[in-house]
């Protein structure tokens, strides 16, 4: 029951990055990742996500399970979560991560247009969050 949840979690969280414009799933050394133009911006895994976060990096580290990303991307603002465990971070907020990876690696031009429009699937929490 557990493995149904992760791909269920998995499959939302991929819809949300390839709603945003020019997102691309690509498949570099087995993971999931999605690009923008040839820029990774999530990397999606069986147990988790690792996601740019320039603005929210510190904040982002609060969550248990939730470190800097491995190979030193950690000291770029990049940060892997985990999203199988019960004191996992909430869906929006690995939604709302993922919209501020692709503003941080997107051109800036696609991403003031991606500004509010995203497809993504809408929560409580988005709504309120600031249009990136």
């Amino acid at each position: 029951m557990a493995s149904r949840k992760k791909l269920i979690v998995f499959e939302r969280l991929r819809k949300c990055a390839l709603a945003f414009p020019e997102s691309h799933e690509d498949h570099p050394w087995g993971e999931t990742a999605i690009k923008v133009r040839g820029k990774v911006f999530v990397f999606l895994g069986a147990d988790g996500l690792t996601v740019k976060l320039p603005r929210s990096f510190e904040f982002a580290l609060d969550y248990p399970g939730t470190k800097p990303a491995a190979y030193g991307l950690g000291k770029s603002g990049w940060i892997s979560s985990g999203f199988g465990a019960r004191n996992a971070p909430p869906l929006d907020v690995l939604e709302h991560w993922i919209a501020e990876s692709y503003s941080a690696v997107a051109p800036k031009k696609l991403s003031a247009n991606s500004a509010g429009r995203s497809k993504a699937p809408k929560s409580g929490l988005r709504s309120r969050l600031p249009k990136l």
